[in-house]
């Protein structure tokens, strides 16, 4: 028993170090902490890459890009949002041996049980939405569906099911990666120091009408499901649904001209 709880401690303070090594980073961008922090979460890459081995290309290529994954992650992630890293990094480093699959002309066939989890992690997210009156988090999922966040971050990843369309629906082009709504909206909700993001979101919403920009407030930096908005701002969801459509035009629009 003494153990047990001995152990619990010891992983509690490695991550609470974990914790402070990335806090440091992020104030620093010391290189030499960036190298200790991959370090620590190549294992992530290593079971990820391990995952995908068999279907056509080798563990070391799989390796290789589950690695740069995970030095996007580590360079992307934000400990003061609260959630784990494993569970930030495991959809970045999937999406990247996802797109490599696509660039080599493979198809990734989803197992049939993350196929049924999908589906039901889409059920669990709008019933919780209805609920919670928000967007819910991974873990207000696993919860709800008595599952790991690795589990609903697996499915999420497999069926696109987690994040709302409207946010995954690609507006442009930043050089060779395409950039979707949420991509933009999180540049600048997170950081506010991409000038080019900034001035695109700044000048975007001064083209739109109020009904617009409430909408954005609360679809994008609030999270708030067509439900939750459609109730507040005492208008149908079709409308709400129809006026996040002009938003992404716009957005699309306004992108392109700086191509």
């Amino acid at each position: 028993m003494v153990d047990k709880s001995k152990k619990l401690e010891d992983k509690k303070s490695e991550k609470d170090l974990i914790k402070e090594e990335f806090l440091e980073y992020k104030k620093s961008k010391d290189k030499k902490l960036r190298d200790d922090l991959i370090k620590k979460h190549l294992y992530i890459a290593d079971i990820l890459a391990k995952k995908y081995t068999g279907k056509g290309i080798e563990y070391d290529d799989l390796y290789q890009v589950a690695s740069l994954g995970l030095i996007q992650a580590v360079d992307r992630y934000d400990v003061e949002k609260g959630f784990e890293f494993s569970s930030f990094a495991t959809p970045t480093i999937v999406g990247e041996i996802k797109k490599y699959f696509r660039d080599k002309g493979w198809v990734i066939r989803v197992p049939r049980r993350i196929q049924e989890l999908s589906k039901k992690v889409n059920i669990a997210r709008s019933t919780l939405g209805q609920q919670l009156q928000r967007v819910p988090s991974v873990k207000d999922i696993a919860d709800y569906l008595n599952i790991t966040e690795e589990e609903v971050l697996e499915a999420v990843e497999a069926g696109k099911v987690y994040a709302p369309q409207s946010l995954d629906q690609t507006v442009g082009n930043d050089g060779d990666k395409e950039l979707s709504l949420g991509d933009i909206i999180g540049e600048v909700d997170d950081t506010f120091d991409n000038v080019e993001f900034k001035d695109l979101v700044i000048r975007t919403m001064n083209e739109m009408e109020e009904l617009e920009k409430q909408i954005l407030k609360l679809r994008y930096f609030e999270k708030k499901t067509q439900i939750y908005i459609s109730k507040t701002l005492k208008i149908s969801q079709m409308t709400v649904s129809r006026v996040e459509k002009k938003i992404i035009e716009r957005f699309k629009k306004n992108l392109n001209l700086e191509d």
